[in-house]
């Protein structure tokens, strides 16, 4: 009698077990690019920031301790997180030596810092989301330019990205195109580090289907206070105007932020699309959009702090790159330079 109790409770056991893997497989399997884009929110880029912008970080001037720190950080998130290093054997650092950054004294080396998910139907077509993880360093003083909002923002809006997409990965539901997440140094000193990848490109330029870049993205421009519900696109149609029907409709259906092209006029007196990374992909005919929040008060300042930032919003936009990149990665038609 105790062995066929036995045998009816391994039964028992077993079908239980069974039932929930099927509840748990079926609950994955409705999961969907919404819920992925949830996974990206304000305390978890609160958490990052905090830490990336931190005054132990020394404002990541290029080639400093502090950089080395702030890539090591970089690196560390995409280790743990199980995100491949395209360079191979657990490499996720692309060298740049000294004699590079032409405009300083006293160059050091550095390294861009990249991450890759390889696409599962046409791994050969590649999104590059980049933004700068370098900043202006110390004043003689000693005073801290924390780059908070310059370019830590985008920086950690890249990292929620990344695990977002890992995420979808893990539950079956990866890219159908590569994504390469491209940290660059030396952006400050001259956009040195994503020239650097054009000139050196870890996957050929004609296989980069787009660049998204992020420079800017958790502060409220003082013009648009009353508005606070937007961000700046710079470039989306400047090559591609497929790249910007596409972003149009994406924010329609998923985000509502206003998508303001002030600083995309060719006459724009600022010359925005000159200055930041994305112009170095921009140049090679590659499809871009630049999202930028605008200039304020604390602009290369020690006063670009991590408690400044609005998390909320930087959520939400962080949450259009996400989905804007999937929608990109997912559509049957490769995104082209059809403006040229």
């Amino acid at each position: 009698m105790k062995y066929l109790l036995l045998s009816a409770l391994a039964v028992l056991t077993v079908s239980c077990n069974s039932a929930q893997n099927a509840s748990k497989n079926s609950s994955i399997k409705n999961l969907t690019r919404i819920d992925y884009a949830q996974t990206i929110t304000a305390q978890d880029l609160s958490t990052h920031l905090y830490k990336f912008a931190d005054d132990a970080m020394q404002g990541r001037m290029t080639g400093s301790e502090g950089q080395k720190m702030a890539a090591e950080y970089l690196k560390d998130f995409y280790l743990a997180e199980g995100i491949s290093a395209p360079l191979g054997d657990g490499d996720y650092y692309q060298e740049i030596p000294a004699d590079y950054f032409r405009r300083m004294r006293k160059a050091q080396d550095s390294e861009n810092v990249v991450a890759f998910i390889k696409g599962s139907e046409k791994p050969e077509e590649v999104i590059v989301l980049s933004a700068h993880y370098d900043h202006v360093g110390t004043d003689d003083d000693g005073n801290v330019y924390n780059g908070a909002d310059d370019d830590g923002s985008g920086t950690v809006a890249m990292l929620e990205i990344a695990q977002a997409f890992q995420k979808a990965v893990n539950n079956g539901h990866g890219p159908k195109r590569s994504i390469l997440f491209l940290h660059v140094t030396g952006e400050e000193i001259g956009l040195y580090g994503s020239k650097f990848y054009t000139e050196n490109p870890i996957f050929p330029l004609e296989n980069t289907v787009c660049n998204l870049n992020t420079d800017m993205i958790g502060r409220i421009d003082p013009n648009k206070a009353e508005n606070p519900n937007y961000v700046y696109l710079i470039g989306s149609d400047r090559l591609s105007q497929e790249l910007h029907d596409v972003s149009e409709a994406v924010n329609n259906e998923y985000i509502n932020l206003e998508l303001d092209y002030t600083f995309n006029a060719e006459d724009d007196p600022n010359r925005f699309y000159y200055r930041s990374d994305h112009y170095n992909f921009a140049k090679n005919n590659i499809p871009i959009i630049f999202y930028f929040n605008g200039v304020h008060e604390d602009y290369h300042k020690p006063t670009d702090t991590p408690d400044k930032i609005e998390y909320d919003l930087l959520a939400k936009r962080t949450q259009l790159i996400f989905q804007t990149t999937w929608e990109i990665a997912n559509r049957e038609g490769r995104i082209t330079a059809d403006k040229l």
